[in-house]
């Protein structure tokens, strides 16, 4: 397997996260049901498309941390800032009541990015969404005003977004949509697979729109789509 580099990231983020799914469709067909999100999340800040590698972590905020768990929130700081980069933090509320505190707001989201990390993915809540930092991509369960007791329990290890199971250094993909994980071994396959894709609806597509449209028509532009390799 070859290695994945910054570029390819770059490259994905052509791309919306449905497109995405259809070439994985093709490229890890063993993955057409699992490993995206599959309830709707609240898009904060978005602009595009978004890729990186996954950084996790777990947070509630329904009880008051104690002096560990205080102490967790700087090495949380410092996983943050390690490598791989650019990073897209995966973080699971893992209260039974998700979304009752808010971890993430104008100051988390502006040290986040400074620290090299692209975007969020959480069933979580957010706030202080006129103050948040701008270039900074999330998909949120909710929106919320306070922080509550929010604090983090664990990082660096397997959450759960709405079905998608992330780990430390897996490749996210994610826009307005919802959010996917790519298999490191068919990230450089993707765009090919996308460029056949397109060339293939395309020509239905050209079909659909023409003023004389029909049955026969569609029979014939599916044949014609099937026929490109």
């Amino acid at each position: 397997m070859k290695e994945v580099t910054i570029e390819d990231l770059i490259k994905l983020q052509s791309w919306d996260t449905p497109t995405v799914c259809n070439a994985l469709d093709v490229a890890a067909p063993e993955r057409r049901a699992l490993g995206f999100t599959n309830k709707p999340l609240r898009a904060v800040g978005m602009s595009g498309s978004v890729c990186g590698y996954v950084k996790t972590a777990k947070i509630s905020s329904t009880t008051m941390p104690d002096k560990e768990t205080q102490a967790l929130k700087t090495k949380y700081y410092e996983y943050i800032d390690s490598p791989k980069k650019p990073s897209v933090v995966v973080i699971q509320d893992i209260d039974e009541l998700e979304g009752f505190g808010c971890f993430w707001g104008e100051v988390n989201s502006a040290i986040h990015l400074g620290l090299g990390v692209k975007g969020l993915v959480t069933n979580g809540a957010v706030r202080d969404l006129d103050q948040w930092a701008k270039g900074f991509s999330a998909l949120a369960g909710s929106i919320g005003p306070s922080h509550a007791y929010t604090h983090i329990v664990d990082y660096s290890e397997t959450v759960n977004i709405y079905g998608m199971e992330a780990n430390n250094a897996d490749i996210i993909h994610f826009d307005k949509h919802g959010a996917v994980i790519i298999p490191l071994d068919v990230v450089k396959d993707i765009p090919q697979i996308i460029e056949m894709q397109s060339k293939k609806e395309e020509v239905i597509l050209e079909a659909a729109r023409a003023p004389d449209f029909s049955y026969n028509k569609f029979l014939e532009a599916v044949k014609g789509a099937e026929d490109i390799h």
